[in-house]
């Protein structure tokens, strides 16, 4: 068997580089390594550097060459990975522009393809794309940078009610994003969110149980995982606090009946397909009163700490953590 080399393509422009850069020693904690040899590639203000070795903070780098993604390693060896597990949680490996810069070299990637990473990153046309399919989302409406002032307070509270959510349209959730109780938290919490994206998203608040369901298909395989429920101890909302700082409890499998866990599982693999998703994702939902299914938002690079989802749901389906991530690189060759 020919060892294969694998890049973790990790760090980003956005505030969730330092959550990439832990989503990638996790993923290196999971790959086989027996199997592969791997190297971790930040990408960071403009700097594309291979890491060589396992600290990220103090290890020698080597500057990757843009025409082919290759790299010196310690050895003076030309190394050109034979395929890149992308884990940037924003920009630019979450919105596409990673994804079309691989396929122009023809380098093998992770995630999904670049139409579909461009569409998901902004939850604002994802959702109404999916409104459009059949899909129940809360009501929306976009405030463009530069534009603030066209929309009223009174014309949001109108349109959308209060409490709802003030979040950059693209992106995700971690940052800029405002729980607005009052008039007055409008403006900002606009604001707050355009300095994390040029856009900003009003979402109406549903009150409900909070849940996230993973999935990944390949050639010989398709798994719909476990659901997670997540339940708010101190934060109101699923944010950098509750993810991070242990501000929320996660429950896996969730604490649903039989009938509504498949019936969210077979509505995340359809959108899968609907989609046409590649890799693991990781979709939110609400389940708002009478069982009512909502969608939230689709993560197309899911955080993979060991504590992260992904890795909770793949143990409650008594699966291998080593062995998902096999298949998936290897459904590529």
């Amino acid at each position: 068997m020919t060892r294969r080399t694998i890049a973790i393509v990790c760090g980003g422009d956005t505030s969730e580089h330092d959550v990439s850069m832990r989503s990638a020693a996790g993923i290196e904690s999971f790959l086989d390594k027996e199997r592969y040899t791997i190297y971790k590639i930040e990408i960071h203000a403009g700097r594309w550097e291979a890491i060589l070795g396992e600290d990220a903070a103090n290890s020698p780098r080597a500057t990757v060459d843009r025409n082919d993604f290759s790299f010196l390693n310690g050895e003076g060896q030309r190394i050109r990975p034979d395929y890149c597990y992308i884990t940037i949680h924003g920009a630019p490996g979450e919105n596409g522009i990673l994804q079309g810069y691989f396929d122009l070299i023809g380098m093998p990637y992770s995630t999904c393809s670049l139409l579909v990473e461009a569409m998901t990153y902004n939850k604002f046309v994802t959702n109404n794309y999916l409104r459009g399919l059949g899909m129940s989302v809360a009501d929306s409406l976009l405030i463009r940078q530069g534009r603030e002032g066209m929309v009223s307070d009174e014309d949001i509270i109108s349109r959308i009610g209060l409490p709802c959510f003030v979040k950059p349209a693209a992106g995700g959730s971690s940052f800029g994003t405002t729980k607005v109780k009052t008039a007055h938290e409008l403006r900002p919490a606009i604001q707050l969110a355009l300095q994390e994206g040029e856009d900003v998203m009003v979402e109406a608040f549903m009150p409900g149980t909070e849940i996230t369901c993973g999935c990944y298909k390949t050639k010989l395989v398709e798994r719909v995982l476990p659901i997670t429920e997540v339940v708010m101890t101190t934060n109101e909302f699923f944010d950098y606090d509750a993810k991070y700082n242990g501000a929320v409890r996660e429950i896996t499998p969730a604490r649903l009946s039989d009938e509504v866990t498949a019936r969210v599982q077979k509505l995340t693999s359809t959108i899968y397909d609907l989609l046409g998703c590649h890799g693991i994702i990781r979709i939110d939902y609400i389940i708002t009163e009478g069982n009512h299914i909502n969608l939230l938002e689709i993560n197309t690079t899911p955080g993979m700490t060991a504590t992260s989802f992904i890795p909770q749901q793949v143990r409650a389906a008594g699966l291998d953590i080593k062995d998902v991530m096999t298949e998936i690189i290897e459904d590529s060759f």
